[in-house]
Order: C-alpha cells, then sequence, then structure tokens
C-alpha cells in the first residue's frame, strides 16, 4: 500500500434551500395569508482526525467533497430539511491549510478533533417573512445562499515516540524490525526505505511506543536533495531521535555521519535539535576488535548524548538499547 502524506483537495458546503411561496388555503377561512416555509440550511464539510488511518491514500481516489444541499421550504410553513453533512475523515497528524496562501487552518492530533473545511449556505426565507401591513400577500421568498467552496491542503506528520534518523544504508530498516514486529525492505544498498516505517516498540511495564524510520537523509536533503527532505517533517513530533551511525563502513566516520545529520535537522528546523537523542553505533558485528569500537564509543561520547554500540543484525545491544529508550520515556512524561 502507497504511502501518501501530503494532497490538495476541493470542499464545497451545501446550498441553502429555497423559501417558498404559498398561502394558506381553507375552507371558511378567506385571504388566509402567507405560509411559506424557509429553506433549509446547507450541510457542513468537516474533517476530523482519527486513529485508523494511517495515510493519505483516500485522496489519491477521490480530492472532491460536496455536503449536501438544504431542501426547499413548502406550504403550511413547513421547513425544508437541513442538508446532511460531509465528514472526512483524516490521519491523526494532519494539517489543513489553504492552497491559495499556504496559511494553516488546523492542526489536528487527538482523536476526534474537527475542522469545519466549508460551511454550508443558509437557508431562505419564505414568504411569510415578507409580509407587512403594505403587502399583505408577498410573492417572493429568499433564494438560499450558497454553501462555502475552497481549495485546500493536507500535510501529515505522522505522531510517533521515536524517530531514527541515519544517511542510507546505515541499517535503520533493520533496526526497526528487530525492534518491533514491523517488516520493511532490507538490503544492502541505499535508499531501501522509500517511504516511513511505523513500527511499535513493547516495553516492559510501560504502554507501546511508536517508532517511525525515516528514508536515508544525505547532505543537502534540507534544499531537496535525496529522499530525507521530503520526510524529514514526521520527526517534528517524534519525543527521541535516534542517530543511527554504520560503524562497518570503512570508507566512512561516524563522527561526521552524525555532524552531517545535525547540520540538516538545524538547516530544516532548528527546534529539531532540542529533541532527546541517542546515538546508535550500528553494525559493530562487522569491526574487527573491541578496541576499535571504543575507540568510537570515546570520540562519539564527546558530543553530549548516550551512545549504544549495536548490532541490529545479530541483536547485540538491544536490550540496552530498549531500556534507554524506556528511561528516556519515563523522563518526559515525568517533566
Amino acid at each position: 500500500m502507497a504511502f501518501i502524506d501530503e494532497a490538495k483537495f476541493f470542499v464545497k458546503g451545501g446550498d441553502g434551500g429555497r423559501g417558498c411561496v404559498s398561502f394558506r388555503r381553507e375552507k371558511y377561512v378567506p385571504k388566509g395569508g402567507p405560509d411559506g416555509g424557509d429553506g433549509g440550511d446547507g450541510g457542513f464539510v468537516i474533517i476530523e482526525a482519527t486513529h485508523r488511518l494511517l495515510s493519505l491514500l483516500d485522496f489519491r481516489y477521490s480530492s472532491h467533497f460536496h455536503a449536501k444541499s438544504g431542501g426547499h421550504g413548502q406550504g403550511k410553513k413547513m421547513h425544508g430539511r437541513k442538508g446532511d453533512d460531509k465528514i472526512v475523515f483524516v490521519p491523526l497528524g494532519s494539517i489543513i491549510k489553504d492552497a491559495e496562501n499556504d496559511h494553516v487552518l488546523a492542526d489536528l492530533i487527538c482523536e476526534g478533533d474537527r475542522f469545519v473545511a466549508a460551511a454550508g449556505g443558509e437557508g431562505g426565507g419564505g414568504n411569510v417573512h415578507y409580509a407587512s401591513g403594505a403587502n399583505r400577500a408577498p410573492r417572493r421568498a429568499g433564494p438560499g445562499t450558497p454553501g462555502e467552496e475552497r481549495w485546500l491542503k493536507i500535510e501529515l506528520k505522522l505522531l510517533a515516540d521515536v524517530g531514527l534518523i541515519g544517511l542510507p544504508n546505515a541499517g535503520k530498516s533493520t533496526l526497526l524490525s528487530k525492534l518491533s514486529a514491523a517488516n520493511p525492505k532490507v538490503a544492502a544498498y541505499p535508499f531501501t526505505t522509500l517511504e516511513p516505517k511505523l513500527g511499535i516498540l513493547q516495553l516492559e511495564f510501560q504502554k507501546p511506543c511508536i517508532i517511525a524510520d525515516i528514508p536515508g537523509i544525505i547532505e543537502g536533503a534540507h534544499e531537496g536533495a535525496g529522499l530525507g527532505h521530503k520526510f524529514l517533517r514526521h520527526i517534528e513530533r517524534t519525543k527521541i531521535l535516534l542517530h543511527v551511525l554504520d560503524a562497518g563502513n570503512s570508507y566512512a566516520d561516524p563522527f561526521e555521519d552524525y555532524k552531517t545529520l545535525e547540520n540538516e535537522l538545524s538547516l530544516y528546523k532548528d527546534e529539531l535539535l532540542h529533541k532527546q537523542r541517542v546515538i546508535v553505533l550500528n553494525k559493530i558485528d562487522l569491526l574487527n576488535d573491541d578496541s576499535t569500537i571504543d575507540q568510537l564509543m570515546a570520540k562519539l561520547h564527546k558530543l553530549g548524548h548516550d551512545v549504544l554500540p549495536v548490532s541490529a543484525l545479530e541483536g547485540v545491544g538491544l536490550d540496552a538499547l530498549k531500556k534507554k529508550i524506556g528511561e528516556i520515556m519515563d523522563e518526559i512524561s515525568d517533566s
């Protein structure tokens, strides 16, 4: 199933129903007067957040949403029926913007959050409203007003507790598969992750937390290079960032890789640098001896963050990583 996290769509509220021109006709009641009912109000287009959706895939197949128009008024002062609202369900973390100026209209984070995307028109008044001493038999009624219509944009920012970031081929997908029951594509070449993947980490004595694997970030990602720039917004809501560094690549320096990642995060949005982070030194199974690991650990510790050596492929160090994630989640919930 494709992962869609951006879409443009059109919304239109229902039109208000016409008011009725009618006169009371009863035996023995001469000149009964006007009795035309009002038209019904048009329905609203309402956007509602739900946990049952994870992407904006539905917008690929439907991009126009119309609420029902109000019913027309009738004689005997019978009002038209109000038009039915159109409910459009979106994933948690959806941001609604005006398509013309990119102004943020709503940020739907919690279950059941709602936003009125297009209001319905008002029903027209029946001719009973136009009666006066000078005009006791008005032959006009209100036409009803049209419903609001406009183009909107929707962007999705995943609501995950932990974000996995790293350069291409750092082993993030393998790590996600070992920390959770997720089954992302894993291969020995860069950019195997083409879209964000979610997994659930079960923690002992704590509620589960959601992990998001973001496609590999390369230098220049904030300007559009590679794939990571398109998905960087998905780590904006995460509580913890795991910097996954490749220790098994003899042609790269994990320390320099870390600086590249930090630089791209700061250039994209400086607030990301204030998030809790853990450095995960991955692929230690490819190193020749423990002294090499110790040297890398000592160098990375100078950055001021926790550094955990792991081998996602062989499962080495994953228990310590899970424990550290749990400890940080406890600290965040207590603060």
